[in-house]
């Protein structure tokens, strides 16, 4: 059939008509970035299950302790390594100490030292990597160098030098990882600071006036507020592995207070007659760390659009 020689009449065409209200109305709601954020996270099984296993964690290590009817150091001669009972839910250790309640008080101290030692990195990461990226030039190359310095020394053996130094305590410890903590946030801020810095955003800034810290925090930090999270929660289980490496090997926190690396120093003493002692507070180091590090690969993919893929 010869479709060029046709000739094209009204009567070919049919009228649909239209719907204003269909037209008019919006197809996908208008959510915001945090809540789209939420709804990846949500929708990514391996973060939120990581999500739920870390509230779960931070719940225990509030409430056990508190509704149970041991204390953490109380020792009875006649319940000594025994091992799970409805009497002890975890067993007792070589002490008769009732080990429930002594993983829980030493998950207070691990979440609490990887919590603070990772925030105080990435606020003071974030605060000096900002001002090097933004203003260049000697400042940014100074600091550089000074990061330089710290990547070629292993992390580890500052925090050991700084524990000798100083002994043991929370307080140390924090100060320990502080010291060469921060340079991972301040070099990937500084990357970023620099990526945004010639942006025409920042750059109306500028023209508007703003001075240099508030363009730094109003304009530029937002921006990479999302990134900053990611890499903050990437950062606590690294710290809360080495506040259990640095407590193992006798540098971190002291008997009879307890930690998850207090327990399983004590608990390789005996892992031939009592491995639970071992074991258990070795499975919550390994899942906290695991469920970080899949939440934190769950935010990473929330925040970044270039990871995020089509819906």
């Amino acid at each position: 059939m010869d479709f060029h020689n046709q000739t094209i009449t009204p009567d070919r065409f049919r009228v649909v008509g239209k719907n204003l209200k269909e037209m008019e109305s919006i197809s996908r709601p208008s959510i915001t970035f945090w809540k789209e954020a939420w709804l990846r996270i949500r929708s990514n099984k391996a973060a939120f299950a990581g999500l739920v296993i870390l509230i779960v964690y931070v719940l225990l290590a509030i409430f056990a302790p508190l509704l149970s009817k041991y204390s953490f150091d109380q020792q009875d001669a006649y319940a000594m390594r025994q091992s799970f009972s409805a009497e002890h839910w975890f067993g007792t250790d070589t002490l008769g100490r009732d080990l429930w309640v002594r993983v829980w008080v030493g998950a207070r101290v691990s979440l609490s030292i990887g919590f603070i030692a990772a925030l105080i990195n990435s606020v003071i990461g974030t605060i000096i990597g900002g001002f090097s990226g933004y203003y260049g030039g000697k400042l940014d190359m100074i600091l550089m160098r000074i990061i330089d310095i710290i990547y070629g020394i292993p992390s580890l053996i500052i925090n050991i030098l700084v524990m000798v130094v100083l002994g043991t305590g929370i307080q140390s410890l924090i100060i320990a990882m502080v010291i060469t903590g921060w340079a991972g946030a301040c070099r990937f801020t500084r990357g970023e600071v620099y990526r945004l810095k010639e942006q025409e955003f920042v750059l109306a800034a500028r023209v508007l006036g703003q001075s240099t810290f508030m363009i730094i925090v109003r304009e530029i930090i937002p921006n990479i507020m999302g990134l900053l999270i990611t890499n903050l929660t990437m950062a606590i289980p690294s710290a809360i592995f080495r506040e259990a490496f640095l407590s193992y090997i006798g540098l971190g926190i002291s008997p009879p207070d307890a930690s998850w690396g207090v327990l399983a120093k004590e608990g390789t003493a005996l892992m031939q007659v009592a491995p639970h002692l071992l074991y258990i507070p070795a499975f919550f180091i390994g899942t906290t760390v695991l469920a970080f590090n899949q939440l934190g690969n769950g935010l990473r993919d929330a925040f970044d659009p270039r990871l995020r893929g089509t819906d």
